[in-house]
């Protein structure tokens, strides 16, 4: 068994006890035991659990496991407080909000021969997975992904950085991307802002990201992907999976502190997270120049 501690009770931190508490039985999440949770706030126990200091989390050697699931700007210092302490780190998206930093902090894992791992549950819903099946095969003319919602409280960062999932989407989708033009408007009083990023794929396909929030704004993800052979404007209807999103990425990520994914796939997921954070620091850079 491993023993797990939880960064930050909001939504997420709740449910990453939940699901250690009662994973999927068979899976390789059963190995691990959630031992404390940590918060800036006085809490009682959640879910039985009882809160701990960092210290002790950091001291602690049946403590093995970190979730992350602080605000995005706390992501990189949470991160390399428990890789210099030996400890193997699930994170939330972004694990920073800078390239440069993502690269060390790989580096730092790498040396102290543990497990990093970037949750991204938005490759693991229904509807991302049918959409990857439709695109399967055909060629890419040009493309529009324009997200919309509601205003982010502070923390979450540049648009580029909270909305990293959608520009994975692309990524995984249409595979490496360049940026040739960023805009962004803002209008602060009224929490309003609409970030425009031009991309192009290594065939030189151009595609078109856009990030819109603001008070009343709806949750929607808008596409508009043209094909050689067709045009799909809207996320193709998938029923509801059986396995929450959480619980998926928990597989996944106590998969890799089991052994069972291979040096290629790691390198892979390695990689596509090294070159979205490359590309959300440039379009923000092109953005704020």
């Amino acid at each position: 068994m491993l023993g797990a501690v939880v960064v930050g009770i909001g939504t997420a931190g709740w449910v990453r006890i939940r699901d250690m508490l009662a994973p999927l039985l068979g899976s390789p999440a059963v190995k691990l035991n959630v031992r404390g949770f940590i918060s800036r706030r006085s809490l009682d126990p959640q879910q039985g659990v009882s809160q701990i200091s960092e210290e002790e989390a950091v001291s602690r050697e049946d403590i093995q496991v970190v979730f992350i699931c602080t605000e995005n700007v706390l992501h990189e210092d949470n991160v390399r407080t428990f890789l210099q302490a030996g400890k193997h780190v699930c994170v939330e998206y972004p694990m920073t909000m800078n390239y440069k930093a993502a690269v060390e902090l790989w580096d730092l894992a790498q040396k102290k021969g543990v497990i990093l791992h970037e949750e991204h549950i938005e490759l693991l819903t229904e509807d991302y997975k049918e959409l990857k099946r439709e695109v399967e095969g055909k060629i890419l003319q040009d493309g529009t992904l324009h997200f919309t919602g509601g205003a982010l409280k502070p923390g979450f960062g540049f648009p580029t950085f909270s909305g990293i999932a959608r520009l994975t989407w692309l990524v995984e989708l249409f595979g490496k991307l360049s940026v040739t033009v960023a805009t962004i408007e803002e209008d602060s009083g009224s929490n309003y802002s609409k970030m425009t990023a031009k991309l192009l794929t290594s065939d030189n396909r151009p595609l078109t990201w856009i990030e819109e929030r603001g008070p009343g704004l709806p949750r929607a993800k808008n596409i508009n992907f043209h094909f050689d052979s067709c045009t799909l404007t809207q996320i193709p209807p998938a029923p509801r999976g059986n396995v929450g999103l959480f619980m998926q990425d928990l597989i996944h990520f106590s998969a890799k502190l089991a052994g069972q994914v291979s040096s290629e796939e790691l390198q892979r997921e390695k990689l596509r997270v090294l070159h979205c954070l490359h590309l959300a620091e440039t379009i923000q850079q092109l953005c704020l120049s």
